[in-house]
């Protein structure tokens, strides 16, 4: 399973809010009817974390008229190990230039 936020913005007036609260609430889905919203400190978009095979199984959790505009960002949390990887490599690479 991999790990993706998912961003889902709407209308700023608060009949859209209302609106997109509204159905997200209602979709029954455990992920979208937890979703963390912005809309109080004047960001009119949602935020979901979920884990999911790949991107299409993200957005397909998304009530359908919120998915056009939605953004979905695959997460990766680097360990001590990849960041010694990183550093190594970089440093194999300055020997061969």
């Amino acid at each position: 399973m991999e790990k993706f936020l998912i961003e889902v913005p709407h209308g700023e007036d608060k009949s859209s809010c209302r609106q997109a609260i509204q159905v997200f609430l209602s979709s029954g889905s455990h992920f979208v009817t937890n979703a963390e919203w912005g809309c109080m400190d004047g960001d009119h978009k949602a935020w979901l974390m979920v884990e999911t095979e790949n991107k299409k199984e993200a957005m397909r959790i998304l009530p359908a008229a919120y998915q056009q505009n939605a953004k979905i960002i695959k997460l990766h949390k680097f360990t001590r190990q990849d960041i010694e990887q990183s550093v190594m490599d970089l440093h194999a690479d300055n020997l061969t230039t």
